[in-house]
């Protein structure tokens, strides 16, 4: 028998690839003589490094660049194994939770980060880039991600705008002649999950702005500014692309790659299950296993379960899942080809609990399905397949 795992890490608890491992161990328990094919896996966003370096035979590459708000991180990015493609998390340099609830202020945070670390792994030889757009503090739609690539956003005045989603109301004119002459060498995928334009009731400001910390006063100052930005976009590089889907994701970045980076926006799951050769690599199993932190009604949106599970579809394989937890109208993913679904939490119990008990209690539940699952092959008398 042949069982592939492929899953999503479990948020603050374990990596993706730390998943797979425990479900294996459950697994193995049961069925010592399956053949098992892990594989960690990931939707574009936070974990997605993680899973194509470790998947790929990367390497991680740590690098101090300019945080949210200006002042240095240490952040990250991978090279997958081809040496050529970069593998960049926007979270990881201009990320929401690099910042306290009392530091977050999308007006000024800037994507600067995101640049510097696209500058470096194109001085390690990378022209292909895959960024993910999850996670971000920001709202200034990928101008600091442009001027540390050498764009020039500038005032009436010539002076270059300060960081920050609000300074681009002031924004007069966008000089991209320095900007890095290597981009035109490149390919850029942006893994994006959401289909919001940049401006209005529906775009980057309005609907994302308060989870940054917005005002509804700073929300609409800072749709104007977007919207400023978005003309000049238009009027000096001939860029139309405020009512691009996805152009408003992650604070407009959205927008921004696609105007600077001549970027393609496509689900983050497309993207890996390319990369990872996922359809050929569940074509020989018998049984897939799926997984993320937290499984439920949302899910079937673009997560890396819903994914892995249209693969599988295609392809006639069952599916199972656990998640580290089951939400809201969570039986919504049976209607996607996920046949059953397992919670890991195996007795009431704090958060935090559940956190440290992650991994003993993911390889317990994951033992207990495959016991089950054997006994009902033991009874209907095929030992040797699902």
């Amino acid at each position: 028998m042949k069982i592939a795992i492929v899953c999503d890490s479990f948020k603050e608890s374990l990596t993706a690839i730390a998943v797979a491992e425990a479900i294996q161990a459950g697994f193995q328990e049961i069925f010592p003589e399956a053949e098992f094919i892990a594989c960690p896996a990931a939707d574009g966003g936070e974990g997605t490094v993680s899973a194509l370096v470790a998947a790929t035979k990367g390497k991680l590459v740590e690098v101090s660049v300019a945080g949210p708000l200006g002042t240095p991180v240490e952040a990250f990015y991978g090279v997958t194994g081809d040496g050529r493609t970069a593998v960049i998390e926007m979270a990881a340099a201009a990320g929401l939770e690099m910042l306290s609830p009392e530091q977050r202020d999308p007006g000024r945070a800037t994507t600067r980060g995101v640049g510097e670390l696209i500058r470096h792994a194109l001085d390690e030889g990378c022209r292909h880039f895959i960024v993910g757009l999850g996670g971000s503090a920001t709202n200034d739609g990928a101008a600091g991600l442009a001027q540390a690539l050498g764009a020039r956003l500038l005032d009436d005045q010539g002076r270059e705008l300060e960081a920050g989603g609000l300074a681009l109301s002031r924004l007069a004119r966008i000089d991209v002649s320095n900007i890095e002459p290597r981009l035109v060498e490149c390919t850029v995928e942006v893994a994006c999950d959401v289909d919001n334009p940049l401006l209005g009731l529906e775009g980057a400001s309005a609907v994302f702005g308060p989870q940054k910390g917005a005002s509804a006063e700073l929300v609409a100052s800072l749709d104007n500014a977007l919207a400023v930005y978005a003309q000049r976009l238009e009027e000096d590089l001939g860029k139309t692309v405020a009512d691009i889907p996805g152009a408003g994701a992650a604070g407009g970045a959205g927008a921004g790659t696609l105007a600077f980076l001549n970027a393609r926006l496509r689900p983050g799951f497309d993207i890996v299950s390319e990369m990872l050769g996922l359809e050929e690599l569940l074509r020989p199993v018998d049984l897939v296993i799926t997984g993320e932190g937290r499984i439920d009604g949302q899910t079937i949106r673009g997560k890396t379960p819903a994914g892995v599970a249209e693969v599988a579809r295609r392809l006639g394989k069952p599916v199972i899942a656990f998640g580290g937890s089951l939400g809201p109208d969570v039986e919504k993913v049976h209607a996607i080809g996920i046949e059953a679904v397992f919670a890991s939490v195996s007795r009431p119990c704090t958060l935090a609990e559940a956190l440290a008990e992650a991994r003993p209690n993911l390889i317990h539940v994951a033992r207990n399905v495959a016991a089950t699952l054997r006994l009902g092959m033991t009874l209907s008398g095929k030992t040797d397949r699902v």
